[in-house]
């Protein structure tokens, strides 16, 4: 197998250097470092050679339609978030740096392009639960207007009422005038964990057009009302491949610690089944957001093992899913608490 350096690949691809590290982030060329210079990355020849050739002819439109989806991740242009370098963009600004500091308030602003705004207080459910957010959205966008031919404030304040309610259902019980990363962690009891759950929160905002993101944005190009467009995009976040793959996290860390961390991650690769919750095709070098997490709390001995093991053996690094099992054991919250935050979140 050969490796190509940037300048090699670009030659033969006859694109701009933003174009390869979009074909990296999106698995078709595989990366790794330079082994002579950390700073810089070699490219699979294989790979490059195959789109170089692909580039020269007008590729068929199944083709097309078939590899926009890849990996989930569909291959469209968007403002408000991209991968690049192995750092997430929002509107060309980090989002492990905004972690830091910001609120998911704070995002919204920044993503929608709005001034700051204060959320309504929100009506809650008696028990909060991602169940009571799609019955909260079904019952909006049953009579919520369609969101065609109205003005961009009118539907900057309904997406400000959409989300207050999407909050109010998956938090639950209290009253709420308080940021949504402290209502949570007061809904959750554990008012320690606020922090970490606003760093989740900002970090899980947004994701280049991903498949709950891109069903969203498919039902509201049909001018259906902004509630419909959520409960498109809960329905694609519940599968287990997507939001839910915090389960399948939680299961196999359960496993190494019944089994040993090695014992279980030999024991899943025997089956002929990939790891869940590690690796990530839009970050070769690592999920970023789960790094900028794991930097901020000490996972569960059993979490720590088993990134350990699968890292010696597969070379996979823990991906986002992973980091919010071991968040959810680390501080006991609800076992839901992954899908809570995702909703939460990409609303």
């Amino acid at each position: 197998m050969d490796w190509l350096t940037a300048n090699e690949a670009l030659t033969l691809l006859g694109t701009l250097p933003q174009t390869l590290y979009a074909n990296v982030s999106r698995g078709r060329i595989k990366a790794r470092r330079d082994p002579n210079d950390s700073r810089k990355s070699l490219y699979r020849g294989e790979d490059v050679r195959r789109l170089a050739k692909r580039a020269a002819g007008r590729r068929r439109q199944e083709t097309v339609a078939a590899e926009a989806i890849r990996w989930g991740e569909p291959v469209m242009p968007s403002s408000l978030s991209t991968v690049e370098n192995g750092r997430l963009l929002y509107r060309g600004r980090d989002a492990v740096e905004l972690s830091e500091t910001a609120t998911l308030e704070d995002i919204a602003v920044l993503l929608w392009d709005a001034k700051p705004f204060q959320l309504p207080t929100r009506s809650r459910a008696a028990v909060g639960s991602v169940q009571a957010a799609f019955v909260a959205m079904a019952e909006r966008a049953a009579s919520d207007p369609p969101s065609v031919g109205r003005s961009e404030l009118i539907l900057l304040l309904e997406a400000i009422s959409v989300l207050s309610s999407l909050a109010g259902s998956l938090a639950g019980g209290r009253s709420a005038t308080e940021p949504l990363h402290v209502a949570l962690a007061v809904a959750w009891d554990r008012p320690g964990a606020a922090d970490i759950i606003r760093r989740a929160l900002v970090l899980l905002a947004d994701h280049e057009l991903n498949a709950s993101t891109f069903a969203t944005r498919v039902a509201v190009s049909t001018g259906a009302a902004l509630s419909a467009g959520v409960l498109a995009g809960l329905a694609t976040l519940s599968g287990p491949l997507h939001g839910g793959a915090s389960v399948a996290a939680r299961a196999l860390a359960g496993e190494a610690r019944t089994l040993g961390a090695e014992a279980a991650v030999l024991a899943r690769l025997g089956q002929g089944v990939p790891l869940p919750a590690f690796g990530h095709p839009l970050y070769p070098d690592g999920d970023i957001r789960a790094a900028a997490l794991f930097g901020q709390f000490k996972p569960p001995e059993h979490y720590a093992a088993l990134h350990a093991a699968a890292f010696k053996i597969t070379g996979e690094r823990a991906n986002i899913d992973f980091a919010l099992a071991a968040l959810t054991e680390a501080y006991d919250l609800p076992v839901d608490a992954p899908l809570v935050l995702y909703a939460m979140a990409r609303c």
